[in-house]
């Protein structure tokens, strides 16, 4: 027998939903008068847990150890796996299928209620998650996957599917998604409003969702797959009707922090953590400042906090000058001969690996592990809070849709005008940070207005990607795009490509593991590791010589 617990937090969040499997006598003898049985259990109360989950797990990838790799932050405490991918094999993805297990039983339940509406939903989360699995790891168990209450050995130890099946698989999902989120919410029963955080159940947006992960998946294979991922992205455009997308950043996929609980709050905020610490340690990477101070760029003063101290360096100073004076640091050029720092009054980003001890750069005067650094950037204040109304985990945009949009059509698809796709794409991120107002002087800026390379609308969309950089490492990958330097304390010279498979899972799976192992290609940085290595390239980045 199995008995579903869920514990459902205040405001309508479902935070923890347990699937216990155990023998007959046991479970009589401990019922749980607030669980549910998995055979009668509403759809609608599984739902929500798999909508929270799955967008905490894409943010905290894409606001943690993500972000460090493509450099939108770096860390100057625990900073290994953050700003040096020292990842070791640590990374596990037990959650994510514990996520998908949740789902398949709110498929199963749908099915079961023939409640078309949920269906859609799970469909669309199944291919969210597993496309993040096979982005991040490569090859993985999928149509064997989530089949071990079923017994034999194939069904506990899954054979491991290829990339091209896993991406094929899904995009055939959403295919389906589409056609059963197709009809007016009124034509849809028992949907709860409620336990849907994501839309409030409305189908039509769900549509729009599947419809956007479509053109993420056949961008994704592009480079392999060219003439499929053309007809794919094609057919959709040409039939707006048939599949809508996301074209407003008022329809985001995205979902806000209730911070009621640690459970419910934004990851870097000091509800739970007196000392702060979750936020001091991370600062505004370099890469990402400059390149935004070199556009004007108005997202960054939303992000970022402008520097306590900045370092004045002058002449003018006496020999041996190191003083704060009216809020900043004088000192004479002797003082900082043969030591590099930035003296920009207002933004100083952390550069990318940049140290064994990145806490005592740019002269902090108290360098260690206090995570304090008066002459280096801290995010925004506002990352501080438990909730607030830009702290959303962000599953897709309609940013992401119109840079998608871009490159397909600077490709020569026939998808419409590249620029004034590149240009909605602009125009929705900024949107969606509130600096809307500032679009029509920022397009018009010598870097920012298009200039018809790809380069130019990867570096917007690694922008607008940012607390969601998973999508930029996936870009950076495939393109080459931001051209984005590993420093001086990184583990390898260049950045990693994909995730180590964990050793639980080696050790416990290893014939399929192994297998899987065999069809990842070694690369001259993945030797010290063996076929396991994060610089191992999976079947998408086989043969296109990117993005190193």
């Amino acid at each position: 027998m199995k008995k579903i617990i869920a514990i459902v937090a205040r405001f309508g969040w479902v935070v923890a939903l347990v699937v216990i499997s155990g023998c007959k006598d046991l479970t009589e003898l401990n019922i749980n008068p607030n669980g549910t049985d998995e055979a009668t259990v509403n759809p609608n109360l599984i739902m929500p847990t798999v909508l929270t989950e799955a967008a905490k797990r894409y943010l905290d990838l894409g606001f943690q150890d993500i972000a460090g790799v493509v450099q939108h932050t770096q860390k100057d405490a625990w900073a290994g796996s953050h700003n040096n991918y020292e990842w070791l094999g640590s990374q596990s993805w037990n959650g994510d299928y514990g996520i998908l297990r949740n789902n398949a039983l709110l498929m199963k339940r749908a099915e079961e209620e023939g409640m078309d509406f949920h269906r859609g939903v799970a469909l669309v989360m199944k291919s969210f998650m597993f496309g993040l699995i096979t982005d991040l790891w490569g090859d993985a168990p999928y149509t064997q996957a989530l089949k071990a209450e079923e017994g034999g050995v194939v069904n506990l130890l899954p054979a491991y599917d290829s990339q091209e099946t896993i991406y094929q698989g899904i995009l055939a999902d959403l295919e389906t998604a589409n056609t059963l989120l197709s009809r007016p919410a009124s034509e849809y029963q028992s949907v709860l409003s409620s336990a849907d955080v994501y839309f409030g159940g409305d189908p039509h947006l769900w549509r729009q969702f599947a419809n956007a992960l479509q053109l993420r998946y056949y961008m994704r294979i592009s480079e392999k797959l060219p003439e499929e991922a053309r007809a794919g992205i094609e057919r959709i455009v040409a039939n707006p009707t048939q599949y809508p997308l996301i074209s407003s950043s008022n329809h985001d996929v995205a979902m806000s922090y209730r911070g009621t609980s640690a459970l419910d709050s934004w990851p870097s905020n000091t509800f739970t953590d007196v000392s702060g610490s979750n936020y001091r340690r991370v600062k505004m990477c370099a890469t990402l400042v400059e390149y935004l101070q070199q556009r004007h760029d108005p997202r960054l003063a939303i992000w970022a906090k402008p520097v306590e101290i900045p370092l004045v360096v002058s002449d003018a100073f006496p020999a041996g000058t190191d003083e704060v004076v009216n809020g900043r640091r004088h000192l004479s050029p002797d003082v900082v001969a043969g030591i590099t720092i930035d003296t920009d009054p207002d933004y100083v980003g952390l550069p990318p690996s940049h140290s064994a001890l990145p806490s005592a750069y740019n002269l902090n005067p108290t360098p260690g592990q206090t995570s304090y650094n008066p002459h280096v950037s801290y995010l925004n204040e506002m990352y501080m809070d438990a909730s607030g109304p830009l702290l959303k985990a962000q599953l897709l945009s309609a940013a992401e849709v119109s840079f998608i949009l871009a490159e397909a059509a600077w490709k020569g698809w026939n998808v419409g005008d590249a620029e004034t796709h590149y240009n909605n794409g602009i125009r929705a991120s900024l949107e969606s940070w509130t600096v809307g107002s500032a679009y029509a002087d920022y397009i018009a800026g010598a870097d920012v207005s298009y200039n018809g390379t790809q380069q130019q609308i990867l570096e917007q969309k690694w922008i607008a990607s940012w607390t969601a950089a998973t999508e930029a490492w996936f870009d950076y990958r495939r393109t080459g795009y931001p051209a984005l330097q590993a420093g001086p304390a990184a583990l390898r010279s260049v950045l990693p490509v994909r995730f180590y498979y964990m050793q639980d899972e080696l050790n416990i799976n290893r014939a399929n593991a192994e297998q899987a192992l065999q069809r990842l290609e070694r690369t001259g940085y993945s030797q010290a590791d063996g076929e396991n290595s994060a610089w191992s390239k999976p079947w998408l980045l086989q043969g296109t010589g990117k993005p190193w």
